[in-house]
C-alpha cells in the first residue's frame, strides 16, 4: 500500500507501540503531508487521526503538539487532550506509517459561520484566533500556514485551529504556506517564522472574508514584482466592513505590533468597545478643526452679546 492510498471506512488503525485502536469513519481532509480521518477511539469517542503521506515525516508536527500539550497541562486547562491524544506508527505490508490523534473539532468553517451568524461576529472569532496564536507564540512556535480554511467555529462558539502541518519553531523558515497569506508574497517580510508572520496572515484572512473579489483582482492583475503591503492597506481602507478594525489590520500588515500579546489586547479592546483603538492623523485633525470652529462660534457670540446688550 502506498502512503497516498486513502483508507476506506471501517479500517482499523492499530498503533504499533501503544496498541491503541481507531476505526475510520470517513475522510475529513487531505494535505501535502497527510490525510486526516474522523475515527472512533478506544471507548467510541470521535477523534481526528492524521496519517502521513509518502515521504513525509510528521515528527515536526508531533513535536509541536507535544509541546502544546505540555503547555496546557502546566497551565491547568481542563482539556489537556486538546492538542494531542496519541502518536504512534501504523504498520501495513511492512511499512511503518506515522500518525497522530487529536481532538475532533465539530463545527463550521469561519466563512460559513460569518455568513450564517453575521459579519459582526468577526470580533469574537478574531479574538479566539489571536488567543490560540498567543499560546503558540509564547510556547515558541508559529502556526505558519494560517488561512480561513484552518479556522473552525464549534457549535458552542469556540474557535479552533486545525491542521498544524505548517507549524514551525520560531526562527525557522516557513516551508508550508498559502501564497495569499504569505507576507513574503506581498514583499512585506521574510518567510522566517515569527509572531508577525501569523498576524500578517490573520489580517489577510479578514481582507479575504470581507472583500475577496478586490483581493483576487489585485493578485491577478498586479505584477509580482509590484506587489507590496501598501496594496493591502488600500484594500483595508476600501472595505467598509473592516472600518472598525482598520488601524489594527494596518499594524499587522506592516508588522508594527511589538508582540502577540499587544496584538491580542488591542483587538480585544476594539471588539469590546466597538470603537477603533486609535484614530488616523486625518481623523484627529478633523476633530481638532471641528472643536476650533465651535470655539470660534462661541467667542463670536460672546463678542456680539457684549456689543449689543452691554455697550448698547
Amino acid at each position: 500500500m502506498s502512503y497516498h492510498s486513502e483508507l476506506p471506512a471501517g479500517t482499523t488503525v492499530t498503533g504499533r507501540t501503544r496498541g491503541q485502536q481507531y476505526v475510520i469513519q470517513r475522510t475529513l481532509g487531505k494535505g501535502t503531508n497527510g490525510i486526516v480521518y474522523l475515527v472512533d477511539g478506544p471507548q467510541g469517542q470521535p477523534y481526528a487521526l492524521k496519517l502521513a503521506t509518502e515521504n513525509h515525516d510528521l515528527q515536526p508536527e508531533i513535536k509541536l503538539l507535544v509541546s502544546l500539550h505540555k503547555h496546557w497541562k502546566r497551565t491547568g486547562r481542563n482539556d489537556s487532550n486538546r492538542y494531542l491524544y496519541d502518536a504512534d506508527d501504523y504498520e501495513d505490508e511492512g511499512r511503518q506509517i506515522p500518525f497522530y490523534v487529536m481532538k475532533y473539532v465539530k463545527g463550521q468553517p469561519l466563512s460559513v459561520y460569518l455568513r450564517s451568524r453575521g459579519s459582526d461576529k468577526i470580533g469574537m472569532a478574531g479574538l479566539g484566533i489571536l488567543e490560540i496564536l498567543l499560546e503558540l507564540h509564547e510556547s515558541g512556535w508559529v502556526f505558519g500556514d494560517l488561512k480561513a480554511e484552518h479556522v473552525i467555529i464549534t457549535e458552542e462558539g469556540e474557535v479552533e485551529l486545525i491542521d498544524y502541518g505548517g507549524a514551525r519553531q520560531q526562527g525557522k523558515s516557513i516551508h508550508q504556506f498559502t501564497e495569499w497569506y504569505d507576507r513574503h508574497y506581498w514583499k512585506a517580510g521574510t518567510r522566517t517564522g515569527d509572531f508577525a508572520y501569523d498576524l500578517f496572515a490573520f489580517a489577510v484572512i479578514c481582507i479575504k472574508l470581507f472583500n475577496e473579489p478586490a483581493l483576487h483582482k489585485m493578485i491577478t492583475t498586479r505584477l509580482p514584482q509590484m506587489r507590496s503591503e501598501a496594496d493591502l492597506v488600500v484594500l483595508i481602507d476600501e472595505t467598509p466592513g473592516l472600518a472598525l478594525y482598520s488601524s489594527w489590520l494596518k499594524k499587522a500588515v506592516r508588522g508594527e505590533f511589538r508582540n502577540s500579546r499587544e496584538a491580542y489586547n488591542s483587538w480585544k479592546a476594539i471588539s469590546r468597545s466597538g470603537l477603533p483603538s486609535s484614530r488616523s492623523s486625518s481623523d484627529m485633525m478633523t476633530q481638532k478643526l471641528k472643536r476650533a470652529f465651535i470655539w470660534s462660534l462661541i467667542a463670536l457670540a460672546v463678542v456680539l452679546y457684549i456689543t449689543i446688550y452691554i455697550k448698547g
